[in-house]
Order: C-alpha cells, then sequence, then structure tokens
C-alpha cells in the first residue's frame, strides 16, 4: 500500500490494520509526516509539527504490537490538537502573539485520554487568536487555507484542524466549539464535525468551569471516525463541574449498523428565519433532508421558536472572554485580533442586570427547544449561512438580501445550539456550482448525542463522500 493511501484511510481501518500488522504505526506516521511537509506550506493547517515525538511514539507502538500488548482503540494512529489545547512540553500559542513562546507543563485532560488509547500526536493545528472567530488567521502564522479552494478561507476557529482533515493530513483533528467552531470550519472543508452535549467531554485544564456553552469534539473524514475518536475522550472528571457521567452507550459502535426509521425529522431551512442563509446552501440541503426521508423518517417543514438569541449570546460570550482574556487588553491591544477586541470592549458596557437577563432569556430559549424536540426527534438544518468565503472578502455584505454587520450574524444556525448545548454534527452533504463544500447538520435532543451520531450515520451511508479529495498535490 501507497503512503498517500495510508493517509486517505479512516482511523477505524487504520487501527485495525494495525492491530493485524498488515502496517506498522511507523509507516502510517511516516506517511502522515511526509504528506504533511508537502501539503501544508500551501493550505497552513498545522503551525507546530511534532515530527520527532510522533517518530519515537509510533517506534514505541510498533515494539508494544510485536510484544503482543493490549492496544488501545487508536493505537498507532496519528492525529492533531488545536493549538488553544495545553500540551506538556510542546507549544501552545492560543494563536495570540501574547503567549507565542508558551510551553505548558501540563497536558489537558483530553490529550491524556488519547494519548491512553494509542493516539499519535503529528501537530497542532491554526486558531484565529483565543478562538475568535469563524475565519482562521492571526499574527503568528498567518490564514489556513481552504483545500477546496486555496483562495477562501477554511472557517473557523477550529480551521486548521478542519483543513488538516480534508487533505488527509492525519484522520483525526481535535476541535473546540463555543458558536460553532467545529461545525463550521468542517463544513466549509467538507468534514465531520461533532460537538457533543456540553459535559460529555470533561475539560480540564478550563479557567471557565461554569461556562455551558463550548465544547471539544472530533473533526474526521468519517462518521465512523468521529464516534470512534469521540469513545476515547468522552468521560467525567471531578474537576469539571458540567461534566456528565458514563451513561452506558458504546459511542464507538453507533455508526455500525445505524437505522433511523420510523424518527420524526423537522427540517428548517434558516430556523423559522432567524437565520439568513445563502439559497443555493439551502438548495443543496434541502435536497439532503429529502435523502433523510429516503431513510425510512418523516420529515417535515418545522422550526423551533427562536426569538432573540443574538443578544444572550453576546452577552454571555463577552463576559467570558473579559473574564478570561480581557487581563491583557491594557499591554497588547495594538498587537490583538481586532475582533477580539472588539468583543472585549463591548463587555465594559455590561451590567449585572443585562448578565443576568441574558441568563433568564437563554433559560426561557433551553425550554422551547426542549419543547420542540418533544414533538420531534431530530432537527437538520444548514450548517452554515454561506459556502467557504474569500480570503480577500470574509464577510459578506449581505446574504439572501439580508444585511450582514458582524461575525456573528452568520453563525446563527450554529451558535442556536450553544445558547443551550443540545448535541449537533454536521456532515458533508453536497456541492455548490462552484465546487464548495456544503455542511448539513444535524441536531438531536437534549443529551441524545448517541440519535445524533446516528442520524449522521445513516445519512453517511446513503450518500457516501469520503472518497472525494481536494484538488491538492
Amino acid at each position: 500500500m501507497s503512503s498517500q493511501d495510508l493517509c486517505w484511510k479512516p482511523a477505524q481501518e487504520l487501527a485495525r490494520m494495525i492491530r493485524a500488522k498488515d502496517v506498522s504505526p511507523v509507516e502510517v506516521v511516516d506517511a502522515v509526516l511526509a504528506r504533511i511537509e508537502q501539503i501544508n506550506p500551501a493550505v497552513n493547517a498545522y503551525v507546530t509539527v511534532t515530527a520527532d515525538q510522533a517518530r519515537a511514539a509510533a517506534k514505541a507502538a510498533e515494539a508494544a504490537v510485536a510484544r503482543g500488548e493490549t492496544l488501545g482503540p487508536l493505537h498507532g494512529v496519528p492525529y492533531s490538537l488545536k493549538d488553544l489545547t495545553p500540551t506538556k512540553g510542546i507549544r501552545t500559542t492560543m494563536g495570540s502573539k501574547i503567549f507565542e513562546h508558551t510551553v505548558p507543563e501540563q497536558d489537558a485532560l483530553l490529550v491524556e485520554r488519547l494519548r491512553a488509547a494509542g493516539a499519535i500526536l503529528v501537530g497542532k493545528t491554526n486558531t484565529p487568536e483565543f478562538g475568535c472567530k469563524p475565519f482562521t488567521d492571526n499574527r503568528l502564522f498567518g490564514a489556513t487555507r481552504n483545500p477546496w479552494a486555496l483562495d477562501r478561507s477554511a472557517g473557523g476557529s477550529s480551521g486548521g484542524a478542519a483543513a488538516a482533515v480534508a487533505c488527509g493530513l492525519a484522520p483525526l483533528a481535535e476541535g473546540s466549539d463555543l458558536a460553532g467552531s467545529i461545525r463550521h470550519p468542517s463544513a466549509w472543508c467538507g468534514a465531520v464535525g461533532f460537538k457533543p452535549t456540553q459535559g460529555r467531554i470533561a475539560r480540564h485544564p478550563n479557567a471557565a468551569g461554569w461556562n455551558a456553552m463550548s465544547s471539544n469534539g472530533p473533526i474526521t473524514r468519517t462518521v465512523g471516525d468521529a464516534a470512534l475518536m469521540f469513545s476515547v475522550m468522552a468521560g467525567p472528571d471531578d474537576r469539571d463541574p458540567l461534566s456528565l457521567p458514563h451513561t452506558g452507550e458504546r459511542w464507538a459502535a453507533l455508526a455500525d449498523a445505524p437505522s433511523v426509521r420510523g424518527l420524526r425529522v423537522a427540517w428548517t431551512p434558516n430556523l423559522g428565519g432567524a437565520a439568513a442563509v445563502d439559497p443555493e446552501v439551502v438548495a443543496v440541503c434541502e435536497a439532503a433532508a429529502k435523502a433523510v426521508a429516503g431513510l425510512g423518517c418523516s420529515v417535515e417543514t418545522a422550526s423551533p421558536e427562536v426569538g432573540n438569541i443574538m443578544e444572550p449570546f453576546l452577552a454571555l460570550n463577552v463576559a467570558v472572554r473579559i473574564a478570561t482574556v480581557g487581563k491583557h487588553l491594557a499591554q497588547w491591544r495594538d498587537q490583538m485580533d481586532p475582533i477580539l477586541v472588539q468583543r472585549l470592549d463591548l463587555s465594559r458596557g455590561l451590567t449585572p442586570e443585562q448578565i443576568g437577563q441574558a441568563e433568564v432569556a437563554r433559560t426561557a430559549y433551553h425550554q422551547r427547544l426542549v419543547g420542540f424536540f418533544e414533538r420531534y426527534d431530530l432537527l437538520v438544518l444548514p450548517t452554515t449561512s454561506t459556502a467557504a468565503t474569500p480570503l480577500a472578502t470574509l464577510l459578506p455584505k449581505e446574504i439572501a438580501g439580508r444585511p450582514i454587520t458582524q461575525h456573528l450574524d452568520t453563525l446563527i444556525p450554529t451558535f442556536a445550539f450553544n445558547l443551550s448545548a443540545f448535541p449537533a454534527i454536521t456532515v458533508p452533504c453536497g456541492w455548490t456550482k462552484s465546487g464548495l463544500p456544503v455542511g448539513l447538520q444535524i441536531v438531536a435532543g437534549w443529551r441524545q448525542d448517541a440519535r445524533a451520531l446516528v442520524a449522521a450515520a445513516c445519512f453517511e451511508a446513503a450518500r457516501p463522500w469520503a472518497d472525494r479529495r481536494p484538488p491538492l498535490h
């Protein structure tokens, strides 16, 4: 098998081949590192490549196979981490000049879990400063380009992660999602991105442990790989006050023989008018929704009552931002991302009453969603407001005839399920006329992560896409 073929193998298949001794971890890691060296200069997905550590880990993994040791579910499989995730002994910049030379002394909990499962870290992926926007660029490393069109954005804030997966630069990537930062770039890059229910993946260290809007999750090329990676990342930890207990699901097996027959599915093109969505994206996703009906579901057009979620989301978002990074503003303002600075400045005008009102509005919105999912098992809708936008003009002036004044206007389809942390997954569902990927977002009821994964796996089986590769050489 050629090294190029190895780079495009799903993680599930690589893990099986390694256990069967059909391929060695050294071969797999060398193949991925070679492709990173070849492709990354054009795409800028990785900002740090841990080649020496990865090769050493691959040799140790190969020796463990030879000795007949018990192997973890990801033994020998390469993966990447977003450059927001702390890694002991490996530079973690947060995409910020402030942390340009920072080398943490502690791994994040999810890093420990991935290592324990046998996965091999090959590098850190690009992110906007502190993950502050849906376009991946920063003053340290520049912009990450979309693999399907290098003059367009990879999205964000996990843009480096999504681009890496789409390019065959490791089958597994970790991302984080506060307003759509896993799902948005995954949709733009033609990947699977899963934002689980808040608390499924315990987060530590985490300065804002009570922030119930942000989750880590997997970005992959197949739903099966997303379920496998999630199975390793998931689990409680007492240091995360919002972490959920184990509930008995066999996450990694959910995509093996999925069925959604008999489920009640709602389709909405724009969350009942709350979001502006490009008509071409709507058309692609509407065709995908019809394919969902062909899986034995009942599908009808319906939307939860969204209401004004922008104000409470923005208030709670900026309150967390100022609490966690506001201390750097006085010294670093001129070297920080202008969008981040704008958010921090906005927080200065917030009153305690406004933050409290945001929590009240958020609670009412959660109750409306719970009521909606009593009538429907799943909600499907476009993941993003547009397909990937040009690097030269990242934010369109209008979408579907509606003016766009800030990047959050384009994120309503995703942050609608961060404000109340329902599980949501994006799967590639088609292409624009210009050849850009489009993602379909599948949202399940409160804490119904298994249902979201199963539905995505069913759609993938009906409309496979993983054999399509971006035009990179």
